[in-house]
């Protein structure tokens, strides 16, 4: 167990981040799931800049990697364009 302040509030705050990266990483997978799902090309690609915004962001965030990122948005846009 950690005895100084400082440890004992970056354990803190190491926490508190950590509920935040895995409810955004969690969001961003539902939403995923959730394009994937759809049938509908007109809604497909109104929700797609949507998702490509949240892989974006977890990206910057260094909650996943830059070149993952760019593959799941080129994946996704593939998919959306493959749509008749």
């Amino acid at each position: 167990m950690a005895h100084h302040k400082s440890s004992l509030k970056r354990i803190r705050q190491d926490a508190k981040k950590r509920l935040e990266n895995r409810y955004y990483k969690k969001t961003a997978r539902s939403a995923i799931k959730t394009l994937r799902s759809l049938t509908d090309k007109a809604e497909a690609e109104k929700f797609l800049p949507k998702v490509i915004s949240m892989i974006d962001k977890l990206a910057k965030k260094h909650n996943i990697h830059k070149n993952n990122a760019a593959n799941v948005k080129s994946g996704l846009t593939k998919h959306v364009n493959a749509m008749a």
